[in-house]
């Protein structure tokens, strides 16, 4: 029986290679690219009140937490104005060495206060070279490590001393914001800086309400140091320490 199984099949050449199909070209430079696209959109929101003149008298600034105590729903901190190095301070990440200044004047606050400070410092509801802000939270809740969500409400009281009379200021101070804001924030900050001011017109200090603007402080700051308290003023035309109020003695 013939092996026929062995004899050889096709041409001694041997068998060709397959033939790969060639990609054709492109068919030229897109006309718009797919682009991932991120965004981050951060919101703050802030409401003060017309000022209310107080008394003078050593326990008007002292007594100011207690008048926050009946809305308070985190600890009361008093935050008072800053010493003349650190004025400058400002809790803006671009900039580096004022932002080092805030967080060396306020690293050791509580996650309420920094979080209050943050919103109504850049906003410009407050300024810590001459006011003193007496904060805690006022709506809303905390995450697990204490830090208000973006629903959440923080505020209370800002005072300076009027640089004409002597007298304190007083101001409801409320704000809000972050990654997102809840559509009633408007409205419940309104509530809340309302109820602040009654607050404020109820106590046995007030005098009435009162049109005065927020003292700005003068370009090129002196830094007189106050004789009663230490403090380093703000600017060298202060005539009332923005710490306790007393009159700056000048040689």
């Amino acid at each position: 029986m013939p092996l026929d199984f062995l004899k050889r099949r096709g041409s001694d050449q041997g068998t060709q290679p397959p033939v790969v199909a060639t990609p054709p070209p492109p068919s030229g430079m897109p006309e718009e690219a797919v682009a991932q696209e991120f965004v981050l959109k951060l919101s703050y929101a802030a409401k003060t009140s017309e000022g209310v003149r107080m008394k003078q008298g050593p326990r008007v600034l002292a007594d100011l937490p207690s008048l926050l105590a009946g809305m308070a729903r985190s600890e009361i901190e008093v935050i008072e104005p800053l010493e003349v190095e650190l004025t400058s301070a400002a809790p803006t990440i671009i900039r580096p060495v004022e932002a080092a200044r805030w967080l060396e004047a306020h690293h050791d606050r509580s996650p309420v206060a920094r979080h209050a400070l943050m919103v109504l410092e850049s906003v410009d509801a407050i300024d810590l070279a001459f006011d003193t802000f007496v904060c805690s939270l006022l709506e809303g809740e905390t995450d697990t490590a204490g830090y208000p969500d973006y629903g959440a409400i923080v505020g209370g009281f800002a005072s300076h001393w009027d640089e004409a009379t002597g007298d304190i200021i007083v101001r409801a101070v409320v704000g809000w914001g972050g990654r997102g804001a809840r559509g009633d924030s408007d409205r419940v900050g309104t509530r809340l800086v309302t109820e602040l001011l009654r607050t404020i017109l109820a106590s046995r200090y007030s005098l009435g309400t009162t049109q005065v603007e927020r003292p700005v402080p003068a370009a090129g700051r002196g830094g007189l140091v106050c004789a009663h308290c230490g403090f380093s003023s703000g600017h060298d035309r202060a005539f009332y320490c923005p710490k306790c109020g007393m009159r700056m003695l000048r040689g």
